[in-house]
Order: structure tokens, then sequence, then C-alpha cells
């Protein structure tokens, strides 16, 4: 039996919305060294994340106040040091799917880098929902918490009013998918009772995933559309989803290019700007045959006569 159609998917956001391997390791090795806590490569940190990471980080501290401290400043160096490029692709899928789902994302890490990442890639309205580590720390507490909103099923369609179309079921568990890049994230969706679908590009490899139990590995981002929307993935994105903005990128209408009237007229002034730049190009006088006689010379009298054969045109014209 299929499961029924997706109407929430929740994403993760580190190693499953933007590149993170790099950009969390760097950040961490500076903790690391601050706090000494034994993580001396990249793959030690990698493995802190087969559970939660907080608690994964707790268990190398020496004791609960350590652990805190720890906590405290690896927050700190999140907000003000962690800006990760986003995975390739991931824009569109994330449009795609908000356009007729809603769509949450959780992470464990600052709700600041949350808002700094989703805002500066034209992505922060497609979201309904966001659960950072410092407000939510635990990710089955973010899960539960969104299944339990009796407002859950209106999403946000890429513009920053919440749909109000028409009334919205809550998404159940087996509606509900969350896509993440962690084992320990896998294990914590299927806790709570909701779909899991992993990706290939971030901290954990397809086997690890598919061990913990995720029902689908993708190993490119548009695979993640086309497993949760089937032959429906090949319908573009509608309304404010599927605008694209001046240069190129896919942007948020609402929020950084204004009303539809506001475009249109933005849209005429770049043209004008573009036609008032434009060099002129000189029309080249009609060539004369070599035998053809003089042309009469430009005086004021066949100036006025010219003029008056033109008037007499369009006199008749008019008297039509």
């Amino acid at each position: 039996m299929s499961p029924p159609p997706v109407q929430a998917v929740i994403f993760d956001l580190d190693g499953t919305l933007v590149q993170t391997r790099v950009a969390s390791w760097e950040v961490f090795e500076k903790l690391n060294r601050r706090h000494d806590l034994g993580v001396d490569e990249p793959e030690k940190y990698f493995d802190l994340f087969r559970g939660n990471i907080y608690d994964s980080i707790a268990k190398l501290c020496r004791d609960e106040a350590h652990a805190a401290l720890v906590r405290e400043d690896f927050l700190h160096l999140l907000r003000a040091e962690y800006t990760p490029p986003l995975v390739p692709g991931v824009a569109e899928v994330v449009r795609r799917l908000a356009s007729e789902t809603t769509l949450a994302v959780m992470s464990s890490n600052a709700m600041q880098v949350l808002r700094r990442v989703l805002t500066t890639n034209d992505l922060a309205f497609c979201f309904a929902h966001v659960f950072g580590g410092d407000v939510t720390p635990d990710k089955r507490t973010a899960m539960r918490t969104f299944l339990a909103d009796p407002g859950s099923g209106f999403g946000r369609r890429c513009a920053a009013d919440y749909d109000e179309t028409d009334a919205r079921p809550v998404p159940g568990p087996a509606a509900t998918v969350l896509v993440t890049d962690t084992a320990g994230d896998v294990r914590d969706g299927l806790e709570v009772g909701i779909r899991v679908v992993g990706v290939a590009w971030g901290m954990h490899s397809v086997e690890e995933l598919t061990a913990a139990g995720a029902e689908f590995v993708a190993l490119w981002p548009q695979e993640i559309t086309a497993h949760l929307l089937g032959d429906a993935a090949a319908t573009p994105a509608t309304g404010a989803c599927a605008a694209v903005s001046g240069d190129g990128r896919h942007g948020d209408p609402c929020h950084s290019r204004g009303t539809d009237a506001e475009r249109a007229r933005a849209a005429e002034t770049r043209r004008a700007r573009r036609r008032a730049a434009a060099p002129l190009t000189p029309v080249a006088a009609p060539r004369t045959p070599p035998d053809a006689p003089p042309a009469p010379a430009a005086t004021p009298a066949r100036a006025a006569a010219v003029d008056a054969e033109l008037l007499d045109a369009v006199r008749r014209v008019v008297g039509r």
C-alpha cells in the first residue's frame, strides 16, 4: 500500500540545505581547541552527529557546568562565523515543494544563523516554521511540535503571508517527511513516527542513512522532488514560488522585489535606461547612381514647396 500524498516536508539545514562539512568543522575546531574536547579531526566531529549533537558534545565535557559553557560558546561561534553556501540545486527543490506543501526547517544551529542563511538565499518565505537549536535543542521535540500545531497545514508559498486560500488539514505523520543528512536525525524521525528521506552529500554516507532506516537516499537534490511528488514533479512551481529575480537567481517577490505593480515599474525603468544608454546607429544615406542628375539645392523656396506638397497630401488622406 502506497503512503498518502506528502503534505509537509521538514528539512534539516546543515548538510542538507547547505554545505556544512568544511564550514562547521572550521567553527568546531576552534571550540575544540578552546575547551580541549579531544576531537582532533573532522571525521571524529562528524561522528558526533550520530545522535543529538549537544548530547554528544556534553559527553566530551568534564561536568554539566562545562557542557553548558561549551554549548553557549559553540552557539556564539556559529552566530558569528558560520555562513555556509547553499547546496547547488536545492533552492529549486525547496520552491517546487513550497508551492503545494507546508515546509519547515529544523537545525541544531542558532536561529540567527537560520535567518541569515535563508534570507541570504531568498528562501525565508518558503518555510512556514523554523526550529533552531537555541530555541528547540531536541529535534524530536521540534517534529512533535510541528505535528501538534493545528495550523501546520497552512504553508508559505514563497511569500510573506501564510496561505489562506482554503482549509488545509493538519499533516499526519504518514504525510510528513523529514529530509536529512545524518543517521541520528533518521532515527529521531522514525521515533516520532514520520517518514524520512536521506541525502548523500552531507555528514553520513548512503549506507549509514539506509542502515538507520531512511526509506530513500537522494544522490542529487532533484531526486527529492521526484521521490516525494512522483510524476507531479514535472509540473513547475506556481505563483510566487516560480518567480525569478532580475539577476537570474530565484528571488522572493514580496521580500526583495515588491508588488506586481512595483516590479512592472522597475522593469519599465530598466528598459528605459537601456534605451537611453544605447548608442544611436546612424542611418546610411541611400546610394546615388553615378549617372543620376544632381539633387536640387536646399533653398528656402525649395523647402517651402516640399512642405506645401506634404500638407496637401495629408489633407487629401484626411478628406477620404
